[in-house]
């Protein structure tokens, strides 16, 4: 079949939107009618040339739509179902994901992280040549392919716009709080970063009872997002010394928990120097390849800092994501902040131009089918 979407060809420069062709699914495969897709920094370290990636690519991994077929042995899922689609198709019998840990799954290195599906190849093509798939989703397109574990099933209610955000930047944040760091009720949290992933990290120490939340940014307008969606303090920390506030926040020498959400050595840095003693600091933000940072082992063992990784918030997106949009339509989690416009794919490339000035609230492409 014939499909819409916006490729990726070289760094730099724009994405084109072309019509490709997709191959119906295969065995352990569904095909997906794509609805909404968030557009997120991830596709923009592609675009910008910071991550290597193939090419021609279909970007996007942030989405939600409704199931048109299946493949042979899909049982999870049936024609008609609403889903949210996740950028880690685990493979369900390695030790990490029997131990409940799909995220760690060997699988996802080797197939979505090289932007193929579970077999090594992909269902996109253009006049017979092979179009990649983004982390094996591609959802910059009003058509997708997925192997079963990466659309999950929600409620048929939920607002399909709205709940895209679910596959990537909310999961992320909301899952760093409550399954990486297990955030205990009245402890205080630092959030550097308030894009997508940090307002999400700041809505989960919300839902997690932190007693003070920090939102740590360079732009006011993210921090009143921030304060919005219940930050209890905010700090700029283009004019302020954050490290030197935190004391007459908190009371003690630093926070019980620091997340970094942007991906820049400086900012992990800065979460983890903002530790109490027994503190931990938890880097969801995606770096550039290469970065280092630089951390004294000697505060670490002496004050017991702990410095910890979160990948796509430690989720089970199995478990987590039906729990997270059920937070949605309890009117628990404020999704619709964290959406500043709805798109078409046309718009794409104004919407990363958005991004890089640092209008780093969501923008949703609408798929017209």
């Amino acid at each position: 079949m014939d499909v819409t979407a916006a490729v990726f060809r070289e760094p730099g420069q724009p994405l084109t939107i072309e019509t490709l062709q997709l191959a119906g699914p295969g065995p352990g495969e569904v095909l997906v009618k794509v609805v909404a897709s968030g557009i997120c920094h991830s596709d923009l370290h592609v675009v910008n040339g910071e991550w290597s990636s193939p090419a021609p690519l279909v970007l996007g991994h942030e989405g939600a739509g409704i199931v048109d077929a299946v493949g042979d042995g899909v049982t999870t899922v049936s024609p008609g179902d609403h889903v949210v689609l996740s950028w880690m198709p685990y493979c369900r019998r390695c030790h990490y994901c029997l131990a409940g840990r799909p995220n760690l799954c060997a699988l996802v290195e080797s197939t979505a992280y090289n932007s193929v599906m579970l077999d090594g190849t992909t269902r996109l093509s253009q006049d017979g040549e092979p179009v990649y798939s983004y982390l094996a989703t591609a959802s910059f397109a009003n058509w997708a392919v997925v192997p079963e574990t990466a659309a999950i099933r929600i409620r048929d209610d939920a607002p399909l716009d709205k709940v895209s955000l679910v596959g990537c930047a909310v999961a992320t944040g909301i899952g760093a709080v409550a399954n990486t760091a297990r955030v205990r009720m009245g402890s205080s949290v630092l959030v550097v970063g308030c894009g997508g992933v940090g307002l999400s990290t700041i809505s989960g120490a919300v839902i997690a009872g932190a007693g003070q939340v920090i939102a740590v940014d360079i732009n006011d307008s993210n921090l009143e997002r921030a304060r919005a969606l219940g930050a209890t303090h905010t700090l700029n920390s283009r004019t302020e010394d954050v490290l030197a506030a935190l004391p007459g926040i908190t009371g003690s020498a630093g926070v019980d928990y620091a997340f970094e959400a942007i991906g820049l050595p400086t900012t992990i840095e800065l979460a983890y120097d903002a530790l109490a003693p027994g503190g931990t600091a938890v880097v969801v933000g995606q770096v550039a390849e290469g970065k280092k940072i630089t951390i004294d082992p000697f505060v670490m063992s002496d004050r017991e800092k702990t410095l910890t990784g979160s990948n796509y918030g430690s989720c089970r997106p199995p478990v987590d994501f039906p729990k997270i949009v059920d937070l949605y339509m309890n009117d628990r989690l404020p999704l619709d902040s964290l959406i500043e416009r709805t798109i078409d794919i046309g718009e794409i490339n104004k919407a990363f131009d958005a991004m890089v000035r640092g209008e780093t609230a969501r923008s949703i492409i609408i798929h017209q089918h």
